[in-house]
């Protein structure tokens, strides 16, 4: 039984019906992976790391996705999915 905070064809938030393929995608690995680097989210969905930029874009636009700086290194962000429990 699927829990409240999964993405599902059924609880979707609208605005992500409406996004790019690979916006999905990056959503769904996050949602199983947690949060992650663009470069992580690129090497775990094959993605080339433009397409996972533009996604995530899409994603932080739509505000299914929320960023962060990395504390490790302040190069990089840190990328979460945000779903409404």
């Amino acid at each position: 039984m699927p829990d409240d905070t999964t993405i599902s064809a059924r609880s979707a938030p609208p605005e992500l019906l409406d996004l790019s393929p690979s916006a999905k995608l990056v959503a769904k690995t996050l949602e199983y992976g947690g949060e992650s680097t663009q470069s992580a989210l690129a090497e775990s969905t094959l993605l080339p790391p433009r397409t996972v930029r533009y996604a995530l874009d899409q994603l932080e636009e739509a505000e299914i996705v929320s960023s962060r700086i990395s504390f490790a290194d302040a190069r990089k962000r840190i990328y979460s999915l945000e779903l409404e429990a």
